[in-house]
């Protein structure tokens, strides 16, 4: 089969196409033929290792030191059709229409993969019927991202929430889920990307470039900084007595001192890394297939060019998703 090797850290140009030995599933698996794969910013970051020390040391111990030996093909979410099952396996049948995510087991920049029935650190289900597979792949690491932040801060109707880099893969969600809960919707990003964000269902649209968006007479109930890039002080002074700061993408200084604001006041501040449930993955197909949550997809790549995709993705234009198409995942 052909697949992504990610051949050490570093720039896209160290991601290349590779003919490898196709996977046989274990009695618990199922082998998965992928038909669409995506490319994240966090992605890019992983890729180079571009990462928080606390968390990019304990990745190199897992993937490799000097470079990536125990984990080689990139890429964590999916869509595509199972091929063949393990004998333990009894939810899944050859033919079934899956999308998931492999969480830190990676390995979706392939044509097959092997994946666990059922595991803590994955999660498979049934494709949405409504999407076609290319939509399906970009729906399982954002939307599972999103859910789990925005459940956090239990948002109730009529609440106001900033959502911070609200154009990118998880934001797209974010600011869907978001209005599903009830909530007023503040979304800040790229100037290019706010009529997206209107389409989605934003209340209001900041371009950052262009407006502070610390500046405002009407506080938020929540504030969820997905680009780890929000002033600390700044936000916590235009967030209510008890309010919510959740920080999907924190630095080391911003936890201590979230941890120090937890102790010391009725505010909030959150930064938790999400779990990634089959129950939360069969949450978002539920308003998927009632038509309350879609996807945007910018642009699409063959699995030959997914190197090209990482250099767009890091150009921090990309609107909402970018997908890897091995076959013609958008029409299926």
């Amino acid at each position: 089969m052909k697949a992504i090797l990610w051949t050490r850290y570093g720039p896209p140009d160290v991601l290349e196409l590779h003919d490898i030995e196709k996977p046989t599933p274990a009695d618990n698996q199922v082998l998965i033929k992928i038909l669409a794969t995506t490319v994240t910013t966090g992605d890019c970051e992983l890729r180079r290792l571009a990462l928080p020390v606390y968390f990019s040391i304990p990745l190199r111990l897992w993937i490799g030191i000097r470079k990536p030996s125990r984990i080689q093909i990139p890429g964590t979410e999916l869509a595509g059709i199972v091929e063949a099952v393990g004998k333990n396996v009894t939810t899944l049948k050859p033919g079934d229409e899956v999308f998931g995510t492999n969480g830190l087991g990676f390995g979706t920049n392939a044509e097959y993969i092997c994946m666990a029935e059922q595991s803590e650190a994955s999660a498979l289900a049934l494709k949405p019927r409504s999407m076609t597979f290319a939509q399906a792949a970009t729906v399982p690491f954002g939307g599972l991202d999103a859910q789990h932040f925005l459940r956090q801060a239990n948002i109730q109707n009529g609440e106001k929430i900033l959502i911070i880099g609200a154009g990118g893969s998880i934001g797209v969600f974010a600011v869907q889920l978001a209005k599903n809960f009830g909530a007023h919707v503040t979304a800040v990003d790229r100037a290019e990307k706010l009529d997206m964000l209107r389409t989605l269902g934003a209340d209001r649209v900041l371009d950052y470039a262009r407006e502070d968006y610390t500046q405002t007479s009407e506080p938020y109930d929540v504030i969820l900084d997905i680009v780890g890039t929000s002033p600390f002080s700044r936000c916590l002074k235009i967030l209510k007595p008890a309010g919510q700061y959740l920080l999907a993408n924190p630095n080391l200084r911003s936890m201590f001192r979230g941890m120090w604001v937890n102790r010391t006041s009725r505010q909030r501040v959150f930064f938790q890394s999400a779990n990634h449930r089959v129950d939360d993955l069969l949450f978002l197909k539920q308003l998927i297939e009632a038509g309350q949550l879609t996807t945007f997809i910018d642009r699409t790549y063959p699995l030959e060019q997914t190197a090209d995709a990482h250099r767009y993705v890091e150009t921090g234009k990309k609107k909402g998703n970018v997908v890897i198409a091995l076959e013609n995942a958008q029409a299926v």
